[in-house]
């Protein structure tokens, strides 16, 4: 879908992930590596654990697709970004993008760093557990008696890489119609920030919310206990028991299979979870009785394997999921039935010693345009050198300059069935750079996350939802009662304006209502359609409802984030549905790119389980080549030493520190007075670590996070303090990228959004309004876009179509 782009790849793992989705997408990617080759390739795990820049797993995965080049000066840089459209750097160069720019006038640049390119912060050292810190997920995960965890994979740079993907292709678009490049920024704090799961936004809340603390396996909201991990008989599962119209019905059919199979009281059973609530909130009920079914659920599901709980979540309908390791990932039967893996050829660096061929990530997402690139291949090091850099006249291929330059996807009409977090976030970026999206939603049918805090004013209001705010800003609301028989021809009217219909339902949900991609085409057969769900439209899991808990678990986030004593935390909340739209704004810009040049529309399957393993994807390949099951280890690094998040003076107030260099680990050893341990090495280190928490500990409980912060950052050593839902809008860095934005709000006044990771400076995102009310637009998109008459609306209105 991006064929004839050329992409140069100057990522180390900063972000490498962006170059292998560009290049899964169809463009040209090209790494630029020094002699030695980018540092990814010199760091673990590696084939059979012999360190060797071709046997970096690190490397296999994310460099697939790619070519490589090795240059070394900085003229054999400017001509080859004179052959290029995109250029993606992360700082393993010094590169003068300006001089670049100007010499290329069509070239887009994208620079992927820890805090952004301006701003108090942007100098400062970073590694992932301190991005972690820095964007809020990481206070709300973990155990309340120990120190806040990461994601036990790293995963910021991952975030900010699929952003850095999703940047080039928007201003690459853009360019079809400008003739100019320009130059895109993304900060991973920004990026991660999306973890938090709109948690953060809490600040701004005008009534008091309940307080949100962490312990393993769930959260604590004020007095309740919200328990997603279990033990179960062979491992542990996550079962989603929440409330509110969406999810309670799910509560309240877990409850009575429990009793079905004698295992709760008839008391408990009879329990209405779909008001429990509300019922709190007024008093009416109690948090015991969330105790005592969270007490059952443990009993219950302790007697039985993770299989059997799976193969009753499909038949019974019910939010279960397996905690899955990397073993079990790697025989998941939905994978497989949907032919998910690609296989490599390890024998080529490994001598043949291990497997022949090994399976690696599939398709970030399925396509019938066919064009989603497979079984692609990491190159060695400076295997193209030769090829590329002997032919050097490439040059981008540019349209005539418009005098006016507008936001990307200005024009670009969306139908946007999307509900709950993955979907609707990937819409909301499409809206923020200048698609027209029309929100189907009804009372009778309402988002779910209209009843998830924080609320901007009155807990509960289903128009005071932080999240709902956010996630749908932007965006034009018709109330629309797909159940009733009049709202058909409305719906083909819309089929018939819009480039894009996207879905977030589970298999078929689409196709009751004539709005499959058959039914789509034969009203507008150019129509691009995009379905987003866990596990994809096929295989027999295909009908499997529910949310990015479930899916966290399934794609094995789950047993490598927590503590190795305990059972695994996991990371916080719905994490798949963190990344997941980054993958979904991929597919349908890549798809309008495809359209543009053949006026081909496609129907994009995108499964959230399939796109979130490319952020696990180098431990799914140290199990199948080395057997090595990634498990939790705290906030320990497999690479680094010492890494962890340390105590400082005052409730829950810590740092995070890490040493990704001896360096790092120097500066470290002599600010906190421990001059005789400066020069241990990083394996003696590992060894160590135990000992080296506790002389650090000793150093940073002494002083208060911010002067911890600042004695390490002006050493030179990766740190920042945790910021939490009571500091984070403080951060004078987040401040700087605007990540808080204050916007209109139809019944609210004014409201607060996050604001996209994604700054293009010359064609940026504009945010002015927060998520529409109930049917906010029916009258402006009923009349203004598809020009009927006041009186064919009031008919509409009359026979309750709209509502």
């Amino acid at each position: 879908m991006l064929s004839g782009y050329r992409v140069l790849d100057l990522c180390d793992d900063r972000g490498f992930i962006a170059g292998f989705m560009l290049a899964q997408m169809g463009a040209e990617v090209v790494m630029v590596e020094p002699p030695e080759g980018l540092r990814h390739r010199h760091r673990g795990p590696y084939v059979e654990g012999i360190q060797h820049s071709e046997r970096s797993l690190s490397h296999l995965t994310q460099d697939r697709g790619k070519s490589s080049v090795v240059i070394s000066n900085d003229t054999e840089l400017i001509e080859l970004a004179m052959t290029a459209d995109v250029l993606l750097e992360c700082g393993a160069f010094e590169v003068d993008l300006e001089l670049l720019r100007s010499q290329n006038p069509g070239l887009i640049t994208v620079s992927i760093s820890a805090y952004g390119s301006g701003g108090p912060k942007k100098n400062w050292p970073s590694s992932d557990i301190t991005i972690a810190a820095a964007s809020g997920a990481m206070s709300l995960t973990g155990d309340g008696d120990r120190p806040p965890v990461r994601v036990g994979i790293p995963q910021t740079w991952n975030f900010a890489g699929a952003d850095a993907a999703c940047a080039a292709a928007l201003a690459l678009y853009e360019r079809e119609s400008s003739g100019l490049g320009q130059h895109a920024d993304v900060a991973a704090q920004m990026s991660y920030l999306s973890t938090s799961q709109f948690r953060m936004l809490g600040s701004f809340c005008l009534e008091p919310q309940e307080p949100q603390t962490r312990f393993s396996g769930g959260v604590r909201l004020g007095p309740l206990k919200i328990q997603y991990v279990h033990p179960c008989a062979d491992g542990y599962v996550t079962v989603t028991f929440l409330f509110g119209a969406m999810v309670g019905p799910y509560s309240n059919r877990l409850m009575k299979w429990i009793y079905d199979e004698g295992g709760c009281t008839k008391k408990l059973k009879d329990e209405d979870f779909v008001s429990y609530a509300n019922r709190v909130l007024e008093g009416e009920a109690t948090p015991a009785i969330l105790e005592e079914a969270n007490e059952t659920i443990s009993s219950f599901v302790a007697t039985r394997t993770k299989d059997e709980l799976l193969q009753a979540a499909l038949e019974k309908n019910l939010l279960i999921a397996p905690i899955a390791d990397m073993t079990d990932v790697m025989g998941l039967g939905q994978l497989q039935d949907r032919d998910y893996w690609d296989s490599i050829d390890v024998s080529r660096v490994s001598g043949g010693t291990v497997l022949d061929t090994a399976r690696i990530c599939g398709p970030i997402t399925r396509s019938t345009s066919k064009l989603i690139h497979r079984n692609l291949v990491a190159p060695g090091l400076g295997a193209d050198t030769e090829r590329i850099m002997s032919d050097l006249s490439r040059r981008p291929e540019l349209n005539p300059a418009e005098s006016l330059r507008r936001r990307p996807l200005e024009g670009v009409k969306v139908l946007d069935f999307m509900w709950a977090l993955a979907g609707p976030a990937a819409t909301r970026t499409l809206a923020d750079f200048g698609a027209t999206v029309i929100k189907i939603e009804s009372e009778t049918r309402p988002d779910v996350l209209r009843g998830v805090g924080p609320f901007r004013g009155e807990e509960g209001d289903p128009e005071g939802s932080f999240q709902f705010h956010s996630l749908n800003a932007g965006k034009l609301g018709l109330g629309l009662d797909l159940n009733n028989q009049e709202a058909k021809a409305v719906l083909e009217d819309l089929v018939r304006w819009a480039d894009i219909v996207t879905d977030s339902f589970s298999a078929g949900a689409m196709k009751k209502w004539g709005l499959d991609y058959d039914g789509l085409r034969a009203i507008n057969p150019n129509i691009i359609a995009a379905s987003s769900c866990l596990m994809g439209q096929t295989g027999p899991m295909a009908h499997y409802a529910g949310f990015g808990t479930m899916a966290a678990a399934i794609a094995g986030f789950y047993p490598v984030t927590g503590w190795a004593d305990r059972m695994p935390s996991g990371p916080y909340s719905a994490f798949t549905d963190y990344g997941s739209p980054r993958f979904t704004v991929l597919a349908l810009v890549a798809a309008l790119h495809h359209r543009q040049k053949t006026g081909e529309g496609q129907y994009i399957d995108f499964s959230q389980l399939e796109g979130a393993l490319h952020f696990l994807a180098p431990a799914l390949l140290d199990k199948e080549v080395n057997g090595v099951v990634a498990t939790r280890m705290g906030n320990r690094d497999a690479v680094f030493a010492p890494q962890n998040a340390y105590p400082c003076i005052g409730d829950d107030a810590w740092v995070a520190v890490s040493c990704e260099t001896d360096e790092h680990w120097r500066s470290l050893s002599l600010l906190i007075g421990s001059a005789e341990i400066a020069d241990l090495n990083v394996d003696e280190r590992r060894i160590r670590h135990d000992y080296l928490d506790k002389v650090i500990s000793d150093w940073t409980s002494s002083k208060s996070v911010a002067d911890a912060e600042k004695e390490l950052i002006a050493a030179e050593v990766p740190a920042h303090r945790i910021l939490g839902v009571d500091s984070i809008s403080e951060d004078d860095q987040l401040q700087f990228n605007e990540a808080f934005i204050e916007v209109a709000h139809g019944t609210c006044g004014t409201s607060w959004v996050e604001s996209t990771p994604i700054k293009l400076s010359a064609t940026p995102a504009i945010v002015t309004e927060a998520a529409p009310t109930y049917g906010q637009h029916s009258f402006k998109v009923l009349t203004e876009i598809l020009n009927y008459s006041e009186d064919r609306f009031v008919e509409l209105a009359v026979s309750e179509v709209l509502k």
